[in-house]
């Protein structure tokens, strides 16, 4: 199915930064003055169109990515604004994995942050192209340089300044944009729409002149031909400038850098000039690659063309309150009409598009066909989950799936009254299947459903959706550390499987051995033995299966056992009695056996913590970081106040917002986010363990 769409004028990007960047206002102001919004939304007075959940304008946070499409100079530009808050971090994610390109807002005073890391470093798994906005430069403190050395040392970025700011603070007014060697100034009567082309200051010259000489040798560099070209004269043209910088960035070999304040209107339509000028479409991005599950796996790949057969992923669900359960997808190649089938390889099902929607945040416009480089939401895919992959039956491929933290926090939660347990399953069982990152399960021991989350702010959040969407009155405990359980040696267990079931033999016999595994390598299987017409195939997998499910509850204290080496050592199978079943189970007794001597621990979830703090309550701001058991890593100057990295134990850091406040009378502020699990101290798990076998 062939149609004309030209896929050169599409840019598919995400807006991502840290926590009160100016994201969304960006956002907001892209929308205006592309003519979408009529009305600038302000994310202060909670009338934001990007942050359209009641949740979002009361606390001025963005809690979800919202997807919305605006056009400017014939390029359509289908945007995701995300959030920057760490507990959200699955949907800079899931974001991050099906755009083209990306634009990082930094703010001027701050700099490159803790979540600012975690985007760059999402962007780089994804080899995802980007520019970056340094925001906010009508701020007292800001610093346009002083942000741009954050970049280079934290992120270590590779950059390349594309505008100059005219002022600095109350007296920022505009931009110099280096490549046309032009400054522009905003008229606040238009709220900025009216660029004014102005005469650049004379006190600039030097460095316009200094930093363009800087950028034009930057671009000559991506290309033999212009490098040549360079040499002989000298000079490149503006066209070629940008068609050095352009191939730079899309090889992510270069982040180009703009300024701006989004705020004050200043900047974002050069903003928007650079995303279309800079970042790729869908045809300047490799062909993606997935593979073919009816061909034993061979690997495919798919071209962005409208001709190529239909790929697509599925990458956020969401439930509407007015059409129900929204799948919202990017397709990568083919088309496909509304009422259109399409097949789900994991599922091995086949569901109809009843219709495809483009966003605008929350409001939709109905469309009737879809294609290559499309993003969209669909009503009417009931059996469709994040990261499942949509193709055509005769051309299946399964593309490569999105990875999501796993939750650190949990709390118990129960419903108020009897009325409200079906509701408050069926509200629970919808959250988990928007949110990868949020889990739902039954403590075996008390029968609590216990919620579990990225933190405190997530499951909060979580809880308030339960009341406001669902109407659901739940009560919930404390929040609880989700601590994993891992081998420190190597252990191994046999195990004979010998029984009978309704007259019928099940016999298997295995040898196993368990040992750690690298540090977040999660669960590793290895097999010694080999399939042969006895030990079948389906047995190795139930194998695997049965020693994967040994691990859902450790011999410390009932945790997920993680990173744990498998092998199979021996198998003993007999004609006509074994069994899929009979391997699952010996397999899984041996495991849980070879773990219990294989000396296992107890692990705890350590958080990365970064302090912004003046400069008089440092002692006392590090004091209390070691009375939580913390390490401070390291300290530096920042815009007048002091920074304190430190790595803290979850476990000691609920409520720590409140007892900062109370050390800084309320100056401070801090971020945090999971680093890595570490062993917890022996005498506290030895405490824990009596705690839990009634000894205390």
């Amino acid at each position: 199915m062939a149609t004309n769409v030209d896929l050169s004028q599409i840019r598919n990007i995400g807006i991502a930064a840290h926590i009160d960047a100016g994201k969304t206002t960006t956002t907001e102001r892209i929308l205006y003055y592309t003519g979408v919004s009529h009305k600038m939304g302000e994310v202060h007075n909670g009338n934001a169109v990007m942050d359209w959940m009641e949740q979002e304008q009361e606390r001025g946070i963005t809690i979800t990515s919202a997807a919305t499409t605006c056009f400017w100079k014939d390029h359509q530009v289908n945007i995701i604004d995300t959030p920057g808050h760490v507990d959200f971090t699955v949907e800079v994610e899931r974001s991050l994995r099906v755009l083209d390109g990306a634009v990082v807002v930094l703010c001027g005073v701050g700099g490159v942050e803790p979540q600012s890391e975690t985007v760059w470093r999402q962007a780089d798994r994804y080899s995802v192209p980007r520019i970056t906005f340094i925001n906010k430069l009508d701020r007292v403190g800001a610093d346009f340089f002083r942000a741009l050395e954050s970049m280079k040392k934290r992120l270590k970025a590779n950059t390349v300044i594309m505008q100059l700011p005219i002022g600095e603070e109350d007296g920022f007014e505009g931009v110099v944009d280096l490549v046309q060697r032009k400054a522009y100034k905003y008229s606040s009567e238009s709220l900025g729409a009216e660029v004014v082309e102005a005469e650049i200051p004379a006190e600039m010259l030097d460095n316009v002149d200094k930093y363009r000489n800087e950028l034009v040798e930057v671009a000559a560099e991506s290309d033999e031909s212009l490098l040549e070209k360079y040499l002989e004269t000298g000079e490149l043209s503006v066209e070629e400038v940008v068609k050095g910088i352009r191939n730079a960035t899309l090889n992510n070999q270069l982040c180009p850098v703009f300024c701006g304040s989004a705020f004050k209107n200043k900047g974002v339509q050069q903003l928007l000039d650079a995303i279309i000028a800079y970042l790729p479409s869908p045809l300047d991005v490799p062909p993606v690659t997935g593979f073919d599950p009816s061909k034993k796996n061979e690997e495919v790949s798919r071209k962005a063309d409208p001709n190529e057969p239909f790929a697509a992923l599925a990458f956020k669900i969401w439930t509407d309150p007015f059409v129900g359960h929204l799948t919202f997808i990017r397709v990568y190649s083919g088309s496909m009409k509304a009422g259109g089938m399409v097949y789900n390889p994991r599922t091995k099902k086949k569901e109809r598009l009843q219709k495809v929607l483009k966003m605008h945040a929350n409001k939709r416009e109905e469309v009737q066909e879809i294609t290559a480089g499309d993003i969209v939401a669909i009503v009417g895919l009931k059996m469709t989950a994040t990261g499942d992959s949509l193709c055509v039956s005769n051309k299946p491929v399964v593309l490569e799936n999105i990875e999501f933290p796993k939750p650190v926090i949990d709390i118990a939660i129960e419903p108020k009254s009897t009325e409200d347990e079906e509701k408050l399953s069926e509200g629970l069982k919808k959250l988990a299947q928007e949110d990868p990152t949020f889990q739902v399960r039954v403590d075996q021991e008390t029968g609590q459903t216990l919620i579990c989350g990225m933190g405190e702010l997530h499951l909060e959040v979580i809880i308030d959706r339960l009341k406001r969407e669902f109407k659901v009155e739940a009560n919930s405990g404390k929040p609880q550390v989700a601590y994993r359980e891992t081998v420190t040696s190597s252990g191994a267990a046999s195990h004979k499987y010998d029984r009978q079931y309704a007259g019928k033999a099940q016999y298997a016999g295995v040898s196993v051995k368990v040992e750690p595994a690298d540090p977040g390598g999660g669960f590793v299987f290895e097999s010694m033995v080999k399939t042969n017409r006895v030990f079948l195939k389906d047995f190795l997998a139930s194998c695997e299966k049965g020693s994967m499910d040994a691990m859902n509850s450790g011999p410390v204290l009932g945790y997920q056992v993680v990173d744990v080496k498998v092998t199979l050592l021996e198998a003993d199978a007999r004609d006509e009695e074994s069994s899929e079943v009979a391997f699952h189970a010996a397999c899984n007794f041996s495991v849980r056996e070879a773990i219990e001597k294989a000396t296992p621990v107890l692990m705890e979830p350590m958080m990365s913590v970064e302090i912004v703090t003046p400069e008089e309550f440092m002692g006392e701001v590090i004091a209390d970081v070691n009375s939580r058991a913390g390490e401070v890593r390291g300290t530096e100057q920042r815009s007048g106040a002091q920074l304190i990295q430190a790595l803290c134990p979850l476990r000691l850091m609920f409520g720590y917002a409140t007892d900062l406040r109370s050390v800084t009378q309320g100056r401070a502020t801090y971020t945090m986010e999971f680093k890595k699990y570490s062993p917890v101290p022996a005498k506290l798990q030895e405490q824990m363990t009596a705690r839990s076998s009634g000894y205390y």
